[in-house]
């Protein structure tokens, strides 16, 4: 899965040490994320994500019942981490993303807006294809068209899609949809996110200019 890093400095420092907080909550697993992709030095990004990972890990294990929306974040982080490990490593990690996410979809595919979906489309084009991996991208558009429309206007349904189309080679359309990503309400709670996706929305921008 691709990564890029925009946020060092001063503001790393203070946030680092959100990162060694128990992830008891969603929420809190969502903030951990944000600051291992956005808010990490690329050496340390690797162990950031592990870290968070095991953590994921052992929350989805110890619940009885199991819950759609910690199985997302389960397959996000093991995605995010598949882009630190890369190689044979990194595909045992995007399938077993894989496989946390389709669980998730049995539960509840509506969860948290049909983030499955996203993450799903996302792996789908982001994946090699056979014989090296499952990447599809048939698959991928039609998981990417289902989170749209349970959340036409998020900024990561709309990024995700804007950039499938992208690197599919559909231009124009990838325009409207990152245009429209970059215009999405703001996520409370999710501000760093929100920030670094909006860079990762203005790079894929300047790739449309003539």
């Amino acid at each position: 899965m691709k990564h890029r890093v925009y946020i060092t400095g001063s503001l790393l420092l203070t946030l680092l040490p959100t990162v060694a907080l128990a992830a008891s909550t969603l929420a809190s697993v969502q903030q951990q994320w944000s600051v291992c992709q956005y808010a990490t030095l690329s050496a340390q990004k690797k162990n950031c994500l592990k870290a968070l990972s095991q953590e994921v890990h052992a929350q989805v294990s110890g619940q009885q019942n199991k819950n759609a929306d910690w199985l997302i974040w389960s397959g996000i982080v093991d995605s995010t981490l598949a882009g630190e490990e890369g190689g044979l490593t990194g595909l045992g990690l995007v399938k077993q993303a894989r496989q946390a996410l389709e669980d998730s979809l049995k539960l509840d595919p509506q969860a948290l807006s049909g983030s499955a979906w996203t993450s799903l489309g996302v792996l789908y084009y982001q994946v090699p294809g056979w014989p090296i991996g499952f990447g599809d991208k048939d698959k991928a558009r039609e998981y990417l068209n289902k989170a749209l429309a349970l959340n036409p206007d998020g900024i990561d349904s709309n990024y995700f899609y804007g950039d499938f189309l992208l690197n599919t080679g559909n231009k124009a359309e990838a325009r409207r949809y990152l245009e429209k990503a970059l215009k999405a309400p703001a996520r409370p709670g999710r501000e760093l996110a929100d920030n670094g996706r909006r860079k990762e929305i203005e790079h894929d921008l300047t790739q449309l200019e003539p």
